[in-house]
C-alpha cells in the first residue's frame, strides 16, 4: 500500500497530520505531504485509513489497497 497527497486538492486542513503525525506533515504553504520515506512503508500503520477518511476534501489516498 502506498499513501499519496494530491497537492492540487489539498486545502491545508491538516487532519491527516493530526491523525497520523509520524506519516504526514505540512509544508511551508500549509499543504499536507507525506514524510520522506513513509509513502510506501505505511501498510501496517494503524491510523492510516483513519487519516485518509479524515481529509475533508479527499486529498489523501491509498493506492495498491485490496478492495474489501
Amino acid at each position: 500500500m502506498r499513501v499519496e497527497v494530491d497537492k492540487e486538492r489539498c486545502v491545508g486542513a491538516g487532519m491527516c497530520a493530526l491523525t497520523a503525525p509520524d506519516v504526514f506533515t505540512q509544508d511551508d504553504d500549509g499543504l499536507s505531504e507525506v514524510l520522506p520515506g513513509r509513502a510506501a512503508a505505511t501498510g501496517e500503520h494503524p491510523l492510516l485509513k483513519e487519516a485518509v477518511r479524515a481529509c475533508p476534501v479527499g486529498a489523501v489516498s491509498l493506492t495498491g489497497e485490496e478492495n474489501s
